[in-house]
């Protein structure tokens, strides 16, 4: 019996490409002192800054703040590596972040069949309070984590069995969505089920050997536990 959701942010709760796919051009001009350099920048994250498109391959998808500082500093002498990750997380917070499907009565329907919900991103914790915020979705979230929230990031499974043990779940009643493979990594490491939506950068193909089920977006989640059921 599932008794527990924990989902990815970036590109299964909002829509990786319509949430930064624009913005995160502006996020390399603030972090850049000229155009050429915030080019530099965007070709070290596989960053297209015309097209607004990501690399397949582009460590943005799945990594976290501290991960993306790393590749960016020796681009920007003299930068401060806690400074950056600082900033960069100021920056993200005001970022505008399109849902993948209507995210209230999706998250309040979850919660009324009496599932616990939680997240777990390897964004830092400050933007992921100020996404889910801004959307009025924190309070329909009883665990909300962050790769800095003291758990490690993914695909490490420790936020994963934090919510769990937080909750007072079994791993295996608990199903991790997200759509990249460090999600998934984590939730079969957790012991949990996988369940990976098409709202990033990933194919199919990427996912399906690492999820129990594969769905265009988190919109069909409700219908694939029922059916487990059946």
């Amino acid at each position: 019996m599932i008794r527990g959701i924990i989902f990815d942010k970036d590109g299964t709760l909002f829509d990786f490409r319509r949430s930064w796919g624009a913005w995160s051009a502006h996020l390399l001009r603030e972090l850049a002192d000229t155009e050429a350099q915030a080019q530099d920048l965007a070709a070290a994250l596989g960053y297209d800054m015309e097209t607004g498109a990501f690399a397949p391959w582009s460590p943005v998808i799945a990594a976290t703040a501290e991960e993306i500082a790393e590749l960016l500093l020796p681009l920007l002498p003299g930068c401060d590596k806690q400074e950056l990750v600082a900033r960069m997380n100021r920056l993200a917070a005001g970022a505008e972040m399109c849902e993948a499907v209507p995210l209230q009565p999706l998250l309040a329907g979850l919660r009324a069949r009496g599932l616990k919900i939680g997240l777990a991103t390897n964004d830092s914790e400050l933007p992921a309070r100020a996404h889910l915020g801004r959307h009025g979705l924190t309070d329909l979230f009883d665990f909300i984590a962050g790769a800095d929230s003291g758990h490690g990031g993914k695909p490490e499974p420790g936020m994963l069995l934090a919510f769990a043990d937080r909750l007072g779940l079994a791993p295996a009643q608990v199903v991790m969505v997200g759509d990249s493979a460090h999600d998934l990594i984590a939730g079969r490491a957790a012991g949990m089920r996988t369940v990976a939506v098409l709202t990033g950068i990933a194919v199919a193909e990427d996912l399906a050997g690492l999820a129990d089920a594969v769905l265009p977006d988190i919109g069909e989640l409700a219908d694939w536990i029922d059916g487990l059921a059946a």
